[in-house]
């Protein structure tokens, strides 16, 4: 029988347990975490992205590199991400500081995407202002033509992140709101955890 999810004592495994349970309940994009990023001026701001991969190293997620996200984290790399999965009852959150990934491991990334999510990655200047849904439509039929029977290499301006963390904290609902919260804090020699009150 498998350990409960809340037991692992390294936050990498309790977390791919959790996330498993939840890629097993087919709730849709059990993937999905929001990121907080913070701009130049100190003013916060979150959007939803998808979680593309995770390991020891830590979760990667791609974007375009001049998204308002991707200016926010050259100026200032450190970020949070938040797991919330209401079906199961579990909310992670993550804090670390994001890294680019490598070129090849963009490349292959991208060249995994539907067609259609590559030519958007092309067509779209994410982020910034737009005059008309047309003039986006007018971009992906010019990429369009442009990449016609080949395929469609990654743009210079897409790419991943990878959040190193530095904490994760494991929330599990409890009756009369009496959750358990388990903060991970990295140290030289390891993971130290420690409750929280709720």
């Amino acid at each position: 029988m498998s350990p409960p999810t809340d037991a692992a004592d390294d936050p990498f495994e309790r977390f791919r347990a959790v996330f498993d349970e939840a890629l097993a309940s087919g709730m849709e994009n059990p993937n999905a975490m929001v990121l907080a990023t913070v701009s130049a001026d100190g003013r916060p701001s979150s959007r939803v992205v998808l979680l593309k991969g995770f390991d020891e190293r830590g979760f990667a997620f791609y974007t375009n590199l001049e998204s308002r996200k991707g200016l926010e984290l050259a100026g200032n790399p450190q970020v949070s991400l938040n797991f919330y999965w209401r079906e199961l009852g579990r909310q992670v959150e993550i804090r670390g500081t994001a890294e680019r990934v490598s070129d090849g491991e963009a490349d292959v990334y991208f060249a995994s995407r539907p067609r259609g999510s590559q030519l958007g990655a092309w067509a779209s200047r994410q982020s910034r202002p737009m005059a008309s849904r047309a003039e986006l439509m007018a971009a992906v039929a010019k990429i369009e033509a442009r990449y016609l029977g080949r395929a469609i290499p990654r743009p210079s301006h897409w790419s991943g992140f990878r959040v190193v963390p530095s904490s994760f904290e494991f929330w599990v609902a409890g009756t009369f709101r009496l959750h358990k919260r388990t903060l991970f804090e990295r140290s030289s020699d390891g993971w130290r955890s420690r409750l929280l009150f709720p």
